[in-house]
């Protein structure tokens, strides 16, 4: 993600997400040096973004959202592959994310990208309020 492009992230943050980042969070992403924020475009239109913190040598996946016209064609799979292999040539040797227990559709993605459920963090979402499962790849 390039300076250019944060306008753009931060309305499918907003478009996907009933807690959305701030446009400053994603501004910050670009300037820390241990974040990373990826985004995929489609005729010159952003269609998805994630991003990574990296602690200690493992990442932890912020967020990832998918213009909801570009889902289930494997935009969220790439942009995931792109990351956990940038992280890896950067010295990451594990990643983690929280991810809702009714998003069945994405838990399908982490788990096939060799992620696996190890425990859950009671009432973590807000709006409405749920239950995240804590998975890792390692």
């Amino acid at each position: 993600m390039e300076k250019r492009d944060v306008d753009a992230v931060s309305r499918l943050e907003e478009e996907t997400f009933s807690m959305p980042w701030s446009r400053e969070a994603f501004l910050e992403m670009i300037t820390k040096k241990d974040a990373a924020y990826y985004v995929a475009e489609s005729a010159e239109e952003i269609v998805g973004g994630c991003g990574v913190l990296m602690v200690a040598g493992e990442g932890n996946i912020t967020n990832v959202a998918v213009k909801a016209s570009a889902r289930n064609q494997g935009i969220g799979t790439k942009l995931l592959r792109y990351m956990i292999g940038e992280g890896e040539r950067n010295g990451l040797n594990a990643f983690t994310l929280e991810v809702r227990v009714s998003n069945a559709a994405a838990i399908h993605v982490y788990e096939k990208l060799g992620f696996r459920s190890e425990g859950i963090r009671p009432n973590f979402y807000e709006k409405p309020a749920e239950d995240a499962v804590i998975m890792w790849k390692r």
